[in-house]
């Protein structure tokens, strides 16, 4: 178990990895068709997940603090 510091890294690390895999497969798949789709997908999603890694950890904390300004507070009380 890593510890909990490394959260948000991790975070950032394993929803890019998932989102860029989707991503690159919808737009590969998109492209090539099914003729030699698997290569192809690799091939765009290990390019694409080194780009969207750091892409996720600058742009995570600037969508929560727009979701905290579009979002109304419960109310305490």
């Amino acid at each position: 178990m890593l510890p909990a510091r490394f959260a948000p890294v991790l975070f950032a690390l394993l929803l890019s990895g998932m989102m860029s895999c989707i991503v690159s497969g919808i737009a590969t798949l998109r492209v090539t068709g099914l003729d030699g789709f698997a290569a192809a997908w690799m091939a765009a999603w290990s390019v694409s997940w080194p780009v969207a890694f750091p892409a996720v950890l600058v742009v995570a904390p600037v969508a929560r603090r727009l979701v905290a300004r579009l979002v109304r507070q419960p109310s305490e009380g």
